[in-house]
């Protein structure tokens, strides 16, 4: 029985030993190894006094010791709290302050630049380095110590007992406004929002895994679940160039691939070999609607491998997708609640939308988190209860996601926007996701984020902000005139702004607030 989220990994280990489970450039372990990894590293936190519930922060780029640091944490009752290794010294700190770590994972040069913020992160009480030790500085707090003496082999049962009610991590997500908040997942959280992905995508033992997005990420920690979910092989990647990409798709014969739209943007321009493509099986987009045209291009490049679309919050996981045979017939749509959960789309008051009504998506079920970590006012404006149910005894909360769609007669859902990004100009609702898509079907722009500034007159003033496709330029004039042809004059953007790059945050989707930001200075 799968409890914790360790037991992926223990019940794949016992089931196939030898198989491979994790790489990292020329290092693969078997599942074997790597249950042995990991409750060494389990034994080495509990030395260090970690108890049930204590956090573990992870401040490390993808490698073995990562993966074995987090189910570590796992294995020895703890709360493990992967940050993202694009973050600044003050971000990280901020993290780890509002968590109340008391262990730090992380490398030599990483701890060399937070050696200032830690200083009054009171909480810290070990930091342990993965490579050459540091000396623990004269005064600290903390004492400093090494992988290798965390992960000494050893014969005692790490296990401090728990439930799947249990807090097991606290994902770190870029709010609307204001600084990250942590989203607190119980096991029960991972464990079935593993089985539910790996089911619909219909993953299993033969399944080779590329993991491009960040693990500090959901859909990112996702393929480490899913993959160990069924016993899969999981290949590890610190996303740099997109071609890199396509080389461990053909060295590893990859067959699950899954991105957000500002990555498969890039990658859809490379050039990809028969040997890169003949074992992907499927590709799965999450984070935000995918162009038709970058969707067209990505079937064309993989003809054989499947299309899922996906929709999901850290809040809640996942909680939609597209089955392939629909992608055809209604490409634009995000398609219907994930296997083991409920979507409902609902007005203000609660009560349920009628077909072609937009109104909140709303996700109830297994897979809706405990809340946000020390902020009980932003837990109740998300987590509410849902309206009174025949034979309810108690209230029961689901995740109000903020996300405006509208349900067709056949049940498919299809979104229109978020409440905090959509554009209100000349007494019109407008989606920011409509103008983009249309930038993208020109042709003549590679990157596309529509928003609406404050303005006296109209409301919002609609502000296109593009980058140019490889080696070409754009001509406003001649953009702006295919806009007068898909769109009505109240749609049009008034300003358009062109960059080489669009700022990206570290989970790889566009940065609106800092555009938003850049606009307004």
């Amino acid at each position: 029985m799968r409890v914790r989220l360790h037991d992926l990994l223990l019940d794949a280990a016992g089931r196939r030993p030898d198989s491979a489970a994790l790489t990292f450039k020329d290092q693969t372990l078997t599942y074997a190894g790597l249950r042995d990894r990991v409750l060494d590293v389990a034994r080495g936190l509990r030395g260090l006094g970690v108890e049930r519930g204590d956090r573990v922060a992870v401040w490390l780029d993808k490698r073995i010791e990562t993966v074995a640091a987090i189910f570590g944490t796992s294995a020895a009752g703890g709360v493990f709290v992967p940050i993202n290794p694009v973050l600044r010294q003050r971000q990280v700190g901020h993290v780890v302050a509002d968590c109340d770590a008391r262990v730090l994972i992380t490398t030599p040069d990483r701890f060399q630049l937070l050696r200032d913020e830690l200083e009054n992160l009171k909480s810290v009480e070990h930091v342990v380095l993965v490579g050459a030790v540091a000396e623990t500085p004269a005064g600290a707090r903390y004492a400093v110590s090494g992988w290798e003496s965390l992960a000494t082999p050893g014969t005692a049962s790490p296990d401090a007992g728990g439930i799947d009610a249990d807090v097991a991590a606290i994902l770190y997500t870029s709010g609307s406004t204001g600084r990250p908040k942590g989203v607190v997942l119980s096991h029960r959280n991972l464990i079935v929002g593993a089985e539910s992905v790996s089911s619909y995508l219909a993953n299993d033992a033969d399944d080779v895994i590329l993991s491009v997005l960040p693990l500090s990420f959901d859909a990112g920690f996702s393929q480490i679940t899913t993959a160990f979910a069924v016993g899969a092989h999981l290949v590890l990647m610190n996303y740099l160039l997109p071609s890199e990409v396509v080389k461990l798709c053909a060295r590893h014969g990859v067959t699950g691939l899954t991105c957000v739209p500002p990555l498969w943007l890039q990658l859809v321009e490379q050039k990809w070999t028969p040997e890169a493509t003949a074992s992907l099986r499927y590709f799965a987009n999450t984070g935000g609607r995918m162009p038709r045209t970058t969707l067209d291009r990505l079937r064309e490049t993989f003809p054989a491998a499947r299309p899922f679309l996906m929709y999901g919050l850290t809040e809640a996981f996942r909680s939609t997708y597209l089955d392939p045979s629909e992608v055809d017939r209604r490409p634009d749509s995000i398609g219907k609640a994930i296997p083991n959960a409920e979507i409902l789309v609902v007005r203000p008051d609660g009560t349920p939308c009628a077909a072609g009504e937009e109104g909140e998506l709303v996700h109830r079920g297994a897979l809706v988190a405990l809340g946000y970590w020390n902020d009980p006012e932003r837990t109740a404006e998300r987590f509410k209860p849902l309206p009174a149910r025949e034979g309810a005894l108690a209230p029961e909360l689901a995740v109000w996601s903020g996300d405006t769609v509208v349900r067709d007669e056949e049940g498919f859902l299809y979104f229109v926007g978020r409440t905090d990004e959509m554009i209100k100009t000349s007494g019109y609702r407008v989606s920011p996701t409509e103008i983009e898509e249309v930038a993208y079907g020109t042709g003549l722009v590679r990157d596309a984020v529509a928003l609406g500034l404050p303005d006296p007159k109209l409301g919002h003033l609609i502000v296109l902000v593009v980058s140019p496709n490889e080696g070409a330029e754009i001509d406003e004039a001649v953009l702006l005139d295919r806009f007068k042809q898909e769109l009505p004059i109240y749609m049009l953007p008034k300003r358009i702004e062109v960059r080489p790059e669009l700022p990206r945050s570290p989970n790889g989707k566009y940065d609106r607030n800092l555009i938003r930001q850049e606009l307004n200075s």
